[in-house]
């Protein structure tokens, strides 16, 4: 997956204007010996923001998986950095939402995520169509990918 933004880029502003915006608390569990953020952390940094996002958004989470993640991995966090995500929504599809984060440490980009999440029926565990009360608060961080 190829960076997101560059970040002069009038997508990239989008995002700033847009995004849903989740700030982390870095945790000394999160570090290694050095002080530098496991990057299996970044996954849970990214939970964080899209369980934020769907909560602010009215989505039940319970009913929305997580069907696919990928990081591209741009510079260390550190412990005591500010750390930002910014979820937005790049895709809205019968059943599923393709999501794009960056996860900022001190303002500069520490990671590029993309997931898709899925509308889940357990009880015939198969995926189900979003409905239309799903889909509105999403279309509200819906940015076109950058070209």
């Amino acid at each position: 997956m190829p960076h997101c933004f560059n970040v002069k880029s009038r997508s990239f502003e989008r995002v700033l204007n847009n995004a849903h915006e989740t700030e982390i608390q870095v945790r000394f569990s999160d570090t290694d010996a050095l002080g530098h953020v496991n990057n299996a952390s970044f996954a849970q940094y990214s939970e964080i923001g899209r369980l934020a996002f769907g909560t602010d958004t009215g989505q039940q989470v319970k009913s929305l998986i997580l069907a696919r993640l990928a990081i591209d991995f741009r510079a260390q966090i550190n412990l005591g950095d500010r750390v930002i995500v910014r979820t937005w929504v790049e895709r809205i599809g019968r059943s599923s939402v393709t999501m794009k984060q960056t996860i900022l440490a001190n303002g500069n980009i520490a990671a590029d995520i993309g997931c898709v999440i899925v509308h889940f029926d357990y009880a015939t565990n198969r995926p189900k169509e979003l409905t239309p009360e799903l889909k509105a608060p999403m279309l509200l961080y819906l940015i076109e990918p950058a070209e």
